[in-house]
Order: C-alpha cells, then structure tokens, then sequence
C-alpha cells in the first residue's frame, strides 16, 4: 500500500490535473464563444471529425470517452446548424459516417487559430516549453493505459 505521503502527492496530482483541465477548457470555451459562437465541445467533435473523415459515432464516443447518445446529439446538433453530415455507412447499415462540410471545415479552422492563440497565452507564460514537453508525454502515456485498460468508459 502507498505510504500516507505519497496518497497526498496523488491526491494533490488529481486535484491539480482535474482543475487545470476544467480551468482551461471553461477559459478556451468562452473564448470559441465570443469569436466564433461555438462551445468547446463542439470544437472537439468538428476537430475530431476532420482528422477521422468517415467516423462513426461509437469511434468519436470511444475518443472522448463519452456515451453514444450523448456523442450523437452532439453530432445532431452540429448537423442541424450545417456543419457536419451522416452518410450511410456502406459496410453497416445501422451506423452513419460523419464528415465535415465546407461550413464546419472553415469553421474549424478558424477556430483552431483561437484554441491555439488561447493556450498559448494561458499556458506558456507560466510552464516552460521543457516542462509543457515532459508533462504532455506524461499525460498521453498515462492516457494511453487508462484507454488500453478500459479504464473511466461511461456506462450504458
């Protein structure tokens, strides 16, 4: 068992970890909102979608870590306001795949430069380059065991 010093550290790494990201993505959110009127999540999902064309719900659910329907109204919403479209998917016909139209491809990119412009701003004045690096491998290290693991996936 972890020694009580060492349950504090971890503790204090999840208190850390959990407030930066609600911290960062409240203050990348407001400003996607103002420049481009879109909200962080739906950010995410047209960027996700334009680097996975064709995906299918349950692979951007899986990504995010996220349930189903909750991923599909999301992509309902987009597709609702032009920027993302179903299309049958020819090897099952339960499941659509999602691509960006012209309208959410431009808007992304857009977006990207405010997303972009934001972290720099809120991040690298305060954490070095080197620790930025370090911390990043850190993460997507710890990511990829948790997903490996199953580890955190929604139920139902």
């Amino acid at each position: 068992m972890a020694s009580t010093s060492a349950n504090v550290r971890l503790a204090g790494f999840f208190d850390d970890l959990v407030r930066c990201e609600t911290r960062l993505y409240n203050a990348v959110g407001e400003c996607l909102r103002a420049e481009h009127g879109i909200h962080t999540a739906q950010f995410e999902l047209l960027r996700y979608v334009r680097g996975h064309p064709g995906a299918r719900v349950v692979e951007v659910a899986t990504n995010f870590a996220a349930g189903v329907g909750a991923i599909s109204k999301g992509v309902d919403r987009l597709e609702a306001r032009g920027w993302v479209a179903r299309h049958p998917n020819p090897a099952d016909g339960r499941s659509s795949l999602i691509s960006l139209t012209r309208a959410g491809a431009t808007l992304v990119a857009a977006a990207e430069r405010t997303f972009h412009d934001t972290l720099a701003a809120l991040v690298v004045p305060v954490v070095g380059a080197e620790q930025i690096a370090e911390t990043a491998a850190a993460l997507a290290t710890l990511r990829r065991a948790l997903e490996d693991d199953r580890a955190g996936l929604p139920v139902g």
